[in-house]
């Protein structure tokens, strides 16, 4: 099983956990998987993105709410909604996925799962998610005044 698979059935998990409001049930989902098992690391893969996108829905949907400029959440379909959680979720939490391949992957289940006119709206809210979470990371290079360190310029202003 492919990583893009592990995402498929995250998908589907989502989608009925949003509809039942039930946990997911691990058991119930290796059955849905007993014709093409998972190796260890996938199924890693797939308990985290499907707990931590559970875990931090409220987040997620506050930051997919955001970079939908005129547009509800929930007027959204149900599976671009879910779509957009797990790939966000990627894009914040997992580091050591590049925000590219997150946003790709979450593009190519859209054109299989969703209409043709919904990979771009997914393709263009992610890529906002992407890039607002990299503005908020500090460039490494910057350096840091000492806290002891006085800033010339805030004096200056406030003596004016």
């Amino acid at each position: 099983m492919t990583r893009r698979q592990a995402r498929e059935y995250v998908l589907q998990s989502l989608f009925q956990h949003e509809f039942t409001g039930a946990a997911p049930d691990r058991g119930e989902l290796l059955n849905f998987m007993k014709d093409n098992p998972p190796a260890k690391e996938i199924l890693e893969f797939i308990d985290d993105l499907l707990n931590g996108t559970i875990e931090h829905m409220a987040e997620l949907d506050a930051l997919i709410q955001r970079a939908c400029k005129h547009w509800e959440l929930n007027r959204l379909a149900a599976i671009d909604r879910n779509i957009m959680r797990f790939a966000a979720y990627e894009i914040i939490f997992r580091g050591d996925i590049p925000n590219a391949v997150s946003i790709n992957e979450a593009v190519d289940i859209a054109k299989r799962f969703s209409t043709e006119e919904s990979f771009s709206f997914i393709n263009g809210v992610l890529d906002k998610i992407a890039h607002q979470k990299d503005e908020k990371v500090p460039d490494k290079r910057a350096v840091k005044k000492p806290s002891g360190a006085v800033n010339k310029r805030a004096v200056k202003e406030h003596r004016a």
